[in-house]
């Protein structure tokens, strides 16, 4: 199901760009516009679900973690973090249930709601 005000089931369906890194029958793998870190991808159910949806499918959260887990090793081989955000608290900001993947420097502490701010990417024009 597609819901017509969803930016990641626009993306999934072509109606919105994004750079895609992988794509499976059930779910695709794009980067982050947010651009906190060097590497930032979501890894995205095709069907619109929501995350506490995508926490109770052990297949399909096993198969998104395997890909995460691969292209973290191959992206990131000094370190890297696999996030899932929930609703408002956790600062979930899209319903669309997702995974991240992060890394590309050294992440540091991740508290108090932000990221650490990498100079080297406060500068980059996207």
């Amino acid at each position: 199901m597609v819901h017509n005000h969803c930016t990641f089931c626009k993306i999934i369906s072509n109606r919105e760009p994004a750079t895609f890194h992988h794509k499976e029958d059930d779910f695709v793998v794009f980067e982050n516009n947010l651009y906190w870190f060097p590497i930032q991808l979501l890894l995205v159910p095709r069907l619109h679900i929501s995350q506490s949806q995508l926490w109770s499918d052990a297949e399909l959260l096993a198969k998104l973690g395997l890909c995460a887990n691969a292209i973290g090793q191959n992206k990131c081989p000094n370190g890297y973090r696999i996030l899932s955000n929930f609703n408002e608290d956790g600062l979930q900001s899209q319903q669309h249930a997702h995974l991240h993947l992060i890394g590309g420097t050294n992440l540091g502490l991740y508290v108090n709601g932000k990221p650490p701010l990498l100079p080297h990417l406060s500068q980059k024009k996207f």
